[in-house]
């Protein structure tokens, strides 16, 4: 019998279910973003495996962290799956559905994207019931909901869940934090002697990025008011990293590359605010209960934004023309419109954002 949901009716629970597949292989934040869905399923099979079909660092992040994930597979690179990481060979489909198949899934979902790609994996794993979005230029599943481009993350996943009767318990994607990641924190950090604010100034993006000298203000004004300013980025993101410090003109400290995911989930966790662009680390911030203030394209805040506004603050670029060529680039939410679509030029669309606005939200949410 359907199941009374959150967002709207539930379809029916499959019976019977003891391990189920879900596919969903990209980067950090659409893990994130997924995290209700799967809240979602272990509250309507409690007795079910959930086996997320992930990349290598799923199964780090995952291993011996409480959460609905049981187990990671880890998927083989291909296209429109996941890009092979350095020195990871393409190939293997294959073999890996072969052994898939023999762990005999009931139920399999695809929370990966329009499922052009994706949709004849979920349905080569061989599962009783397959569920998932389906774009125009995608093959069926057993049950699915039209994929729309400008539909909120968090929400585009439920519905899918709720076609195999789970209804959703939560729009709020949480992330434990460890001991173990705690101690990796520490380990690197020490203790806080005054508040703690992480800015993450990267993105793999660059149309995300807000000008690393706008960045510098914000740590300049806020190492001014006494907080102890945190940089965190990736080892690719290091020139931006060390820009941001030079700009600053203050007392700010550099973290690129030392810390795991999570050992920066609990750095972030222990911040009292993190101020991003809208990227992978904003949302595992506000994932460990952190307050964020986001630096969003207005596109992306449609489909990623916080939910809620409470303790997370979302400054918008309303730019939807191409900096250089002036091409609209809002393709999803006009398919059909002449000149609309994408460009090859990868200039940044957030540097209209004022530092005044994002420094306003973060002295609204610091302590």
């Amino acid at each position: 019998m359907a199941s009374p949901s959150l967002l709207g009716p539930a379809g029916d629970v499959v019976p019977d279910v003891a391990r189920i597949a879900v596919l969903r292989a990209n980067a950090l934040g659409d893990f994130i973003f997924v995290l209700p869905a799967l809240d979602a399923l272990r509250a309507a099979y409690p007795g079910a495996e959930i086996v997320l079909l992930g990349a290598p660092w799923h199964a780090e992040l995952c291993r011996d962290r409480p959460g609905p994930v049981d187990r990671v597979l880890v998927v083989p690179p291909a296209p429109g799956i996941r890009v092979p990481g350095p020195g990871e060979p393409e190939g293997g489909m294959t073999d890996f559905l072969a052994a898939a198949r023999a762990e005999r899934f009931d139920l399999a979902l695809q929370l990966h994207g329009g499922g052009a790609n994706s949709n004849p994996v979920v349905t080569g794993l061989g599962a009783r019931v397959t569920a998932g979005l389906r774009a125009e230029d995608a093959p069926p599943l057993d049950r699915w909901v039209r994929y729309v481009y400008y539909q909120h993350e968090v929400l585009r996943y439920l519905e899918v869940a709720a076609l195999v009767g789970a209804p959703a318990t939560t729009v709020v994607p949480t992330l434990a934090v460890t001991d173990a990641d705690r101690a990796e924190a520490h380990a690197a950090l020490g203790a806080a002697g005054r508040p703690r604010v992480a800015l993450h100034p990267g993105a793999s993006d660059t149309r995300r990025r807000w000008p690393a000298d706008r960045f510098a203000e914000v740590a300049r004004e806020l190492a001014a008011e006494g907080y102890e300013v945190l940089v965190t980025g990736t080892p690719a993101e290091r020139d931006t990293v060390e820009r941001l410090v030079t700009a600053a003109r203050a007392p700010v400290r550099p973290l690129v590359g030392t810390l795991g995911l999570g050992g920066l989930a609990a750095c972030y966790a222990d911040c009292a605010l993190v101020v991003s662009n809208d990227t992978g680390p904003l949302h595992l911030a506000a994932a460990v209960g952190t307050p964020t203030v986001g630096v969003y394209w207005v596109g992306n805040l449609i489909n990623g934004g916080h939910l809620l506004r409470g303790r997370h603050r979302p400054i918008v670029s309303w730019t939807v023309h191409c900096p250089v060529c002036g091409v609209d680039c809002t393709r999803g939410l006009y398919p059909h419109r002449e000149g609309s679509g994408e460009c090859p030029h990868r200039d940044s669309f957030v540097t209209d954002v004022p530092v005044a606005e994002v420094l306003e939200a973060a002295r609204e949410l610091l302590p």
